[in-house]
């Protein structure tokens, strides 16, 4: 991937743009009136613009580019806002004061909503394995104006980690977090919405093991929530305890750990 600006730059832009073509350890291409499509006919390869006001990632072949949008976590908390309730807040058992870990923050709607119910005495992490996404998220998540200072809040509290959640999850100590969160459901999200399909690409599909559960189950305090599809044979190979959404394509599976620190699987 390499670096440039938007077509009317300025030095300012053009400084950011060398920051964070540094940043990420890629080459900055000056526009000079070219086409992003021309260059990267010329380069052959994924072009991220800065702009005034936002980053795009134009993927080598698309047309449309990528940028950082809250999306479903805009509805979701006006919801929550005015008294409904939200799916993920309820399987989590999600308050204030929680710490929540997102081990497939993705494109962040989740960790967003979780982050608006723990509040500011909360904690919400987010693991994501692209270095690109994670990198447009972050800053997506400190610079995005909804309108609504809340939600402003929420996307600044949360906490971005570049790499995997095996490898994260590992260095961390037992009973450190409240709830674990897994998304593999993220891969098909992408995949039915045309205005970020071009992101399959970028996005990095881990998948869960029982090696993975066991650090998560380690970690967590409270439960472990995995969202999948209805389908999905995950739950009962994992021993998740299932919600099962009438009429929805996905469920939430639990798996909670008792006064005792001993996780209850399946029920048992």
């Amino acid at each position: 991937m390499f670096v440039t600006t938007a077509g009317r730059t300025d030095e300012q832009m053009t400084a950011q743009a060398k920051m964070i073509a540094t940043e990420l350890g890629t080459e900055f291409i000056p526009r000079k009136k070219t086409s992003v499509s021309k260059l990267q006919e010329q380069i052959k390869d994924d072009c991220l613009v800065v702009g005034k006001e936002r980053l795009e990632l134009f993927p080598l072949g698309e047309i449309e580019p990528f940028f950082f949008h809250p999306n479903s976590a805009m509805f979701r908390i006006k919801r929550l806002m005015s008294g409904e309730r939200d799916p993920l807040i309820e399987a989590a058992q999600l308050h204030e004061g929680m710490s929540f870990l997102d081990c497939s923050l993705g494109l962040g709607s989740d960790s967003i909503v979780a982050s608006f119910i723990v509040g500011e005495k909360g904690s919400v992490t987010g693991i994501e394995a692209s270095k690109e996404l994670s990198y447009l998220v972050k800053r997506g998540l400190d610079t995005w104006e909804s309108g609504i200072e809340p939600i402003n809040r929420a996307m600044r509290r949360i906490h971005v980690r570049e790499g995997y959640s095996l490898g994260s999850l590992k260095k961390m100590e037992d009973n450190s977090i409240d709830c674990v969160y897994f998304d593999p459901m993220f891969d098909v999200s992408i995949l039915e919405s045309d205005g970020i399909r071009s992101l399959t690409k970028f996005a990095v599909y881990e998948g869960l093991s029982d090696e993975l559960l066991s650090h998560a189950t380690r970690v967590a305090s409270k439960r472990v929530i995995l969202k999948d599809h209805f389908r999905s044979s995950r739950f009962q190979e994992f021993g998740f305890r299932v919600i099962i959404r009438k009429s929805a394509k996905f469920h939430y599976g639990v798996i909670d750990k008792d006064r005792n620190g001993i996780f209850s699987f399946d029920g048992q």
